[in-house]
């Protein structure tokens, strides 16, 4: 994940530098796009993305362009990912609409394919919506064909009609980061499948990241840091209802509630206290860098094409190179 804005540069050097494969932004205290403005021109070999940007506030169109530019400025290296985010975030922190998501999110994809197929072929646009339509194109707002090609488009998802649909229409699927092994097994390939045989598609088709929160130290120091910012993240996505399903896997479903009554009372500093060991490593991976790569690897190991890091803290960078090269080594040990 890149950090902060002014820095995002100097940050992108570093993790290029590292031997990391790529950088994400997501949506938090900054605009999702502007640092990547600034890592684009900072790096050559770094793919770049957005971790995810919520689509239902923006309009296609702005979208298209942002996509379009920023695959301009790195010369091939962006992915657009987009995200649903939650009813009362898209509500009432965006002003924007919600009802029907996942029909929501096909228009999204859907109007974004005409918008770039306008630019690339000079074809009329002429993409027409429940949610939104887009008729006209003129050639002073036309870029033109991309010289680097088509931004590829991945979707974010957990639950399974949002993963459905990414598989079934989208360049790449991104597991959220809240997830277990049973989970993601259990919930999330099945949907996968359902999607791809649903679009006509085969697996190689789809690019699918497994996310993982991450709490990696070198020593006990850095451990326990990295725990309680882990309970933190874990508690708080934990309260959240749309996110009950991962919980019910495990038989903690209870706590969802538990965890939503605190945060609506304002309790936020008891929460990580609710988030128990045998939660904490089951819900993210936990230890030494080899530990992490080991249980990355126990996880995602020959289902997933890339693996991206949630790291709630900021980690190290001595122990992230030492956790990149110590799954390079795991993930060449795995069988397949």
């Amino acid at each position: 994940m890149l950090s902060g804005l002014e820095e995002a540069a100097d940050h992108a050097r570093r993790l290029e530098a590292l031997g990391v494969d790529g950088a994400f932004t997501f949506e938090g205290p900054h605009d999702v796009f502007t640092p990547l403005v600034l890592a684009a021109q900072a790096t050559t070999s770094l793919e770049l993305a957005t971790n995810v940007a919520i689509a239902f506030p923006r309009n296609p169109v702005q979208l298209a362009h942002q996509a379009y530019d920023l695959q301009l400025l790195s010369k091939g290296r962006f992915t657009l990912g987009l995200g649903s985010q939650i009813r009362a975030q898209v509500e009432k922190r965006y002003g924007a609409g919600f009802e029907r998501p996942v029909a929501r999110m096909r228009e999204v994809v859907g109007a974004l394919r005409a918008i770039f197929a306008a630019w690339e072929t000079g074809e009329q646009l002429d993409f027409r919506g429940e949610f939104t339509s887009h008729t006209l194109m003129p050639p002073m707002f036309n870029p033109g064909p991309n010289p680097f090609g088509l931004p590829p488009i991945a979707l974010g998802g957990l639950g399974p009609q949002m993963v459905r649909l990414a598989a079934e229409v989208a360049d790449g699927v991104l597991v959220m980061p809240f997830n277990t092994a049973a989970h993601f097994r259990q919930r999330t390939l099945p949907a996968i499948a359902e999607g791809l045989a649903r679009g006509g598609r085969a697996r190689r088709d789809l690019t699918v990241t497994g996310e993982v929160i991450v709490c990696c130290g070198r020593d006990e120091a850095e451990l326990e840091t990295a725990r309680r910012a882990g309970r933190w993240l874990l508690s708080f996505y934990a309260s959240t209802p749309a996110y009950r399903p991962v919980l019910e896997v495990e038989g903690w479903e209870d706590l969802q509630a538990e965890l939503n009554a605190l945060s609506k009372s304002d309790r936020w500093e008891e929460m990580p206290g609710r988030i128990d060991d045998a939660m904490l490593v089951t819900l993210a991976a936990v230890g030494s860098p080899k530990e992490v790569a080991a249980e990355i690897v126990a996880r995602f190991g020959g289902l997933v094409d890339r693996v991206g890091f949630y790291t709630p803290y900021l980690v190290a960078e001595d122990t992230l190179g030492e956790l990149v090269s110590a799954l390079g080594h795991a993930s060449k040990e795995e069988p397949g």
